[in-house]
């Protein structure tokens, strides 16, 4: 039952976002996106963590805000130094992603 509580923050996230859509600047998207999906990441990990039952409240909350801090950092080095830092960011934040998505989907058909 409380798998299903990010799934349903996600459908609500998206309503909202659908019908109050909100125009962020393009100097402030990369960040956003990044933040995105730093967030992202944290939640599937999380929620790959309670299917395996090693779910830690601590764990995640710090690993959320770190990770959201590290990778806003890294993009903004890189705005200073003139070097597109947050690809790596992406790159490492939407392999594990996918790979947290195939292990929850595999976990799911094997329940």
């Amino acid at each position: 039952m409380w798998i299903l509580l990010p799934f349903l923050g996600l459908l609500i996230g998206m309503i909202v976002g659908l019908q109050y859509p909100l125009q962020v600047p393009v100097a402030y998207a990369k960040y956003l996106s990044i933040g995105v999906l730093a967030a992202l990441d944290s939640v599937f990990g999380g929620l790959r963590a309670a299917m395996e039952d090693k779910f830690d409240q601590t764990i995640f909350l710090t690993g959320f805000f770190s990770n959201i801090l590290m990778a806003s950092v890294l993009a903004y080095m890189g705005d200073q130094l003139g070097v597109e830092l947050y690809l790596a960011a992406v790159f490492v934040f939407g392999v594990r992603l996918f790979q947290n998505l195939g292990i929850i989907r595999r976990y799911l058909i094997k329940k």
